[in-house]
């Protein structure tokens, strides 16, 4: 995974716009073979075990556009523990390496964490009506689960990057809250 100039990192939600370590490069990167997917029920970040939400995962299928970060070698040690403390906290994904391709053609070995489908926080294709209901009303350590799934939109758009399930997720969290409560009782 490491080459002469450093290891490399993929992200391909929150670690897009806020990876927490120091890099010494930083490009757009597309992963062949997974998907971004809300396939993890979190009971720790933006849930509970009494009232999981869900977070990203990479799904098998597909391909994913993310960022890819370059780590010099000195630095290597404490950004790979800040990673395994940030993206392990119940160990729902598989640590492995990836090759992705950068934005300038180049393709590098990179540390990416995949959904464990073994593992039972793996909640596999749910409905996007599933989703939201998920998203809409969970809250862990990181704040509201609504949060992140706005979050995420926002800095997809700002980088290009149009993912039409998310939006149709946000989209009907919206028209819930927009809905008159029942009349009678």
């Amino acid at each position: 995974m490491a080459d002469d100039e450093g290891y490399w990192v993929f992200g391909y939600g929150s670690l897009m716009w806020r990876p927490g370590f120091d890099y010494v490069e930083r490009s757009s990167a597309t992963l062949h073979g997974r998907r971004r997917a809300f396939c993890i029920y979190s009971v720790h970040h933006r849930g509970t075990y009494e009232r999981p939400g869900l977070v990203l995962g990479l799904a098998p299928g597909g391909a994913v556009r993310g960022t890819a970060y370059r780590i010099a070698p000195q630095a290597w040690p404490e950004v790979y523990a800040y990673l395994l403390e940030r993206e392990q906290p119940t160990e729902t994904y598989v640590e492995a390496r990836r090759v992705v391709r950068l934005a300038d053609g180049r393709r590098v070995e990179s540390l990416v964490f995949l959904s464990d489908t073994s593992h039972p926080q793996w909640a596999g294709v749910l409905s996007l009506e599933r989703q939201a209901e998920l998203i809409g009303g969970a809250t862990g350590l990181s704040g509201p689960n609504e949060d992140y799934l706005r979050d995420l939109v926002t800095h997809l758009r700002l980088t290009g990057v149009n993912d039409r399930t998310l939006e149709e997720v946000l989209a009907l969290i919206d028209e819930g809250k927009n809905i008159p409560p029942e009349e009678g009782g």
